[in-house]
């Protein structure tokens, strides 16, 4: 029976926990909160309260760092452009793994690390990123940090948008107007997401960096109506007045090679709850 510690019990861990817990993996996760420690037992998934604040706090945290797999889910608050202290907060949490017995550690990213300029050829895993070059300086600098001087397996599941279930795209944009409908999208239904983050750690894909994205890129124009039509919400009331084809495309090949099959390949066909 693999161990496997979740840090951050969100939208994302918690689904992942209890899927690792379905398919018969020990599952141990982290929440910030009593009210929501409670809530997570009553699921069946074993949490414990540990903040990264930056400095790490909480109760009896070190059990987290006995698991033979850490899944770390802390995305950077980058609305409120507070950058250097997430990276804080990873630099703390590098220093609990480098004094851990953890061996392997799957570091959930995100697509915004690649320019954010359009591009004839989708971004691929290999694309040379750098400073100067990546779309969020707080996302290049957290997987930097992670990879450096590193004794442990590294892998590094880059993710696009994260919809399905109660995140609905045509939801953000009904009824607004001026609305950009041109440009393909780069979405990843969470159900995939998760089986995505388990399929490294059953197949071992260790020190190696995967983009999470579905393989079909629809128009966001198309996805926004497709919403408005199937769950009785208002469409935008305008849109942008530009030319289709200025596109800034993810490449999701890598982890199709792999064997892994995408449940919901077209955000088109995207099931919410």
């Amino acid at each position: 029976m693999k161990t496997t510690s979740i840090i951050g019990l969100g939208w994302i861990g918690q689904p992942l926990g209890l899927y690792l817990l379905g398919k018969g993996f020990q599952v141990l996760g982290s929440t910030t909160s009593a009210e929501k420690q409670e809530k997570l037992s009553q699921k069946g998934l074993q949490a414990i309260r540990f903040t990264l604040n930056p400095h790490p706090e909480g109760v009896g945290f070190n059990l987290l760092f006995q698991s033979e797999v850490l899944v770390v889910n802390i995305p950077p608050r980058t609305r409120s452009g507070n950058g250097a202290f997430h990276l804080e907060q990873i630099k703390y949490l590098k220093s609990l793994i480098d004094n851990s017995p953890i061996q392997k550690v799957i570091f959930v990213s995100s697509t915004g690390i690649y320019p954010d300029l359009t591009s004839e050829e989708k971004y691929a895993e290999d694309f040379p990123l750098s400073i100067e070059n990546t779309g969020n300086e707080t996302i290049f600098g957290a997987e930097q940090l992670m990879e450096k001087d590193r004794k442990y397996d590294l892998s590094i599941v880059r993710f696009g948008g994260l919809m399905g279930e109660d995140r609905i795209p045509g939801k953000y944009f009904s009824g607004k107007e001026n609305v950009a409908g041109h440009t393909r999208v780069n979405f990843i239904h969470r159900q995939d997401a998760l089986r995505m983050l388990a399929w490294v750690m059953e197949k071992q894909l260790w020190n190696e960096t995967f983009n999470g994205v579905a393989p079909i890129h629809p128009l966001r124009k198309e996805i926004y109506e497709k919403n408005a039509l199937d769950l009785g919400i208002a469409p935008p009331g305008s849109y942008q007045n530009e030319p289709e084809g200025k596109d800034r495309l993810i490449d999701s090949s890598k982890i199709l090679e792999t064997g892994f099959e995408f449940e919901f390949p077209d955000p088109m066909r995207f099931r919410y709850s």
